[in-house]
């Protein structure tokens, strides 16, 4: 999925809101980051957290910013142009334009359920890590990943419609056996689950409401029954009855 115009819009709100801030502080709480690292961030999107990772980073350092889409990458270029130690790859995650055992570590976030073949992805991971590189990944557990107040019915329906939106509905459950296949050890698993009870602007639930809204005409239900949903959860905000639930894990482990 290559998140551009309307999307990529509501992803990069989502990543600046106090969720992307929280998300991205427990990357770089799970890493041990030496200034002459190089460090891939796969499916960087509009690069907050290559950003993070570039002032981590001395002049020997390097960090490269790989996203499929160019709208997003434009982002990443504008919020990184201060920094000399960011090289930009517009490519796919199972198809890396780096050498083997080239970085010492790798991160994504929420990139990997995107990716229809991600045995694929996940071997060129492996492949450009060193020995004894770090892999950081966050991936959502989609399941777990719902909006609260909506009469049941309409809820369901349109939480369903937006199911279609990825791959991988729950990546974490299956990343450590891939992991250890691939010859990764040291795995473990973070909850970095949350819940909001608003729809402010700095809350992730309002601009992920919006994308939501968007998928599910996308899939063929009516404007009128997506207005219908948003409608009721305002009414449920107004009343107290709000709520938005999700379930990041942060998974991390080294290659042997």
């Amino acid at each position: 999925m290559i998140f551009n115009k309307e999307a990529g819009r509501n992803q990069r709100l989502v990543a600046s809101s106090y969720a992307g801030v929280s998300r991205r502080q427990a990357i770089l709480e799970a890493l041990s980051i030496e200034s002459d690292h190089k460090i891939i961030d796969i499916g960087c999107g509009a690069g907050h957290l290559v950003e993070d990772l570039a002032k981590a980073l001395g002049d020997q350092g390097r960090v490269y910013a790989l996203d499929p889409g160019e709208e997003q990458l434009e982002e990443a270029r504008v919020r990184c142009s201060s920094f000399s130690n960011v090289i930009f790859l517009n490519g796919y995650a199972d198809n890396i334009a780096l050498e083997d055992d080239s970085c010492d570590i790798a991160t994504s976030t929420q990139a990997y359920e995107y990716v229809k073949d991600v045995d694929k992805a996940l071997i060129e991971s492996s492949r450009v890590l060193k020995p004894g590189g770090a892999f950081v990944n966050v991936s959502i557990l989609w399941d777990y990943f719902r909006f609260h107040g909506a009469e049941e019915k309409l809820n369901n329906l349109i939480h369903d419609a937006f199911r279609a939106h990825c791959y991988h509905q729950m990546l974490p459950l299956e990343l450590e056996g891939k992991l250890k296949a691939l010859g990764f050890q040291y795995i473990t698993n973070k909850s970095l689950a949350f819940l909001i009870t608003r729809r402010d602007q700095n809350s992730p639930a309002r601009h992920l409401e919006t994308m939501v809204a968007s998928f599910a005409v996308s899939q063929g239900i009516s404007t009128s029954k997506v207005e219908e949903w948003r409608g009721q959860l305002a009414d449920a905000e107004a009343c107290g009855r709000f709520g938005f639930t999700s379930y990041p894990v942060l998974t991390s482990a080294y290659l042997k």
